[in-house]
């Protein structure tokens, strides 16, 4: 039951992230980073809103709702409830290094596994 609450969730976030980013990107005329970009906002903004109004969130819920569609909605939410739950326990030293080091190896990453992709 559990596999098929995050893979429903899963497939419903996938669907509604490429929706909105399409959206997002035809109405307004703009690039497709401000599309994703939308949707990271979106996504951190109910990540907040299910963990402020259920602090003591079912396993059903969160596989649902948390990890299988904002999960594939946008990894910006995990990455972000994370570093706010790190100021608010005053890991202030540990919230900022987590953010340089999101910021900084996640496009290392993107930039050597494009390189390693491109090679023939």
């Amino acid at each position: 039951m559990n596999i098929l609450l995050l893979g429903a969730g899963g497939a419903l976030g996938a669907i509604a992230r490429y929706g909105i980013t399409q959206a997002v990107i035809r109405h307004l005329s703009v690039t497709d980073y401000i599309g994703t970009l939308s949707v990271n906002i979106i996504g951190c903004f109910f990540i907040g809103i299910i963990i402020g109004i259920y602090a003591d969130i079912k396993i059903e819920t969160q596989l649902f709702f948390i990890i299988g569609f904002l999960g594939s909605f946008t990894t910006m939410s995990a990455f972000s409830i994370q570093t706010v739950e790190m100021f608010n326990n005053q890991n202030f030293g540990e919230a900022i290094l987590y953010i340089f080091m999101t910021i900084l190896f996640t496009i290392l990453a993107t930039y050597i596994g494009l390189s390693l992709g491109s090679l023939k």
